[in-house]
């Protein structure tokens, strides 16, 4: 299909992660380089700045008004139609569509579905799908920050020796692992290590101590001054307090709603839970949206995640 079309967009997921940003410009740059004839057009939330150093970041589009008109249209790292946001307009209205996803919740919406769900990041499925050979520095930064943020490093269960191979690959590419690693993953500006201290500080734990949760609301966000991206690694923090399995973090986009994260170690698949309230993502890290007090929210997810523990320790 990209070899035929002439025309190309790119679409991820709301409020891009690294997995979401590094695989659209991963595409991005993969065809530029090697079909420059091509017209092609990333459209996203503008992802955080810490991706800032992916080739054609500052290109990416978050108009999703333009009416333009695509022959085939690219969906990577999303589940689901709805998760592309407004920019779903764009694959509505596309000749032809393809999806990469590794989610598997994934809804195989698009006309062809490429699922991987024991991948560890969309950007490891992706690479399957192109030219080794072809694969410049600049997509190899991109492919790598995909892989790194979706595998916490190379922490998360779902790292396998095949994705340690692949990440040695794209090493070789010349890219500067170790920059990408402090400045994408672990550096925090000041206000970021605020609301990660008290999100930490307000945490508490339930169910004998295996779970923990911690909420930020809005009127915490505008005192700190912060954004939703800004949130990110709060969840993956709590995960490893000791004798914790499961984390849930829970941050208020509207007045008692809350987007949910949730992280666990061993045995509880948060990806059931996730998805019996409409949302997904992967055996050990998953989200969802949920109305209602803080009370209600961490109770409804409490009676799931505590059935799943039940029935291990029977």
């Amino acid at each position: 299909m990209v070899e035929e079309a002439k025309t190309i967009a790119i679409l991820g997921h709301v409020r891009p992660d690294g997995d979401c940003a590094g695989s659209c410009l991963a595409v991005c740059n993969y065809i530029r380089e090697n079909y420059p004839e091509k017209k092609v057009q990333v459209y996203l939330e503008r992802p955080a700045e810490k991706f800032n150093y992916l080739n054609y970041f500052d290109d990416i589009s978050q108009d999703a008004g333009t009416g333009a008109v695509y022959e085939l249209c690219i969906c990577l790292d999303s589940g689901d139609k709805e998760r592309l946001g407004a920019f779903a307009v764009y694959l509505d209205s596309a000749e032809k569509s393809i999806c990469l996803d590794h989610h598997i919740t994934n809804k195989g919406y698009a006309q062809e579905n490429f699922v991987k769900a024991d991948a560890s990041a969309t950007c490891e499925v992706l690479y399957g799908f192109l030219d080794r050979e072809r694969i410049s520095k600049n997509t190899a930064e991109c492919l790598y920050t995909g892989i790194l943020h979706d595998t916490n490093v190379f922490k998360n269960s779902n790292t396998t020796p095949e994705t340690m191979r692949i990440a040695g690959e794209l090493m070789g590419r010349g890219i500067d692992f170790a920059r990408i690693i402090d400045e994408s993953f672990y550096q925090k500006t000041y206000v970021q290590n605020q609301i990660l201290g008290r999100a930490l500080l307000e945490s508490v734990t339930f169910l004998q101590g295996q779970c923990i949760f911690s909420v930020v609301r809005k009127k915490d966000m505008e005192f700190y001054g912060v954004e939703s991206s800004d949130l990110d690694g709060i969840v993956d923090q709590m995960r490893v307090t000791k004798g914790v399995e499961v984390a849930i973090f829970l941050h208020e986009t509207e007045n008692h709603v809350y987007k949910v994260s949730m992280r666990s170690n061993r045995t509880v698949d948060v990806s059931k839970v996730a998805s019996f309230f409409g949302g997904g993502g992967h055996v050990r890290a998953a989200g969802c949206t949920l109305s209602g007090s803080v009370y209600d929210v961490v109770n409804n997810l409490s009676r799931h995640i505590d059935q799943q523990l039940k029935e291990q320790n029977a």
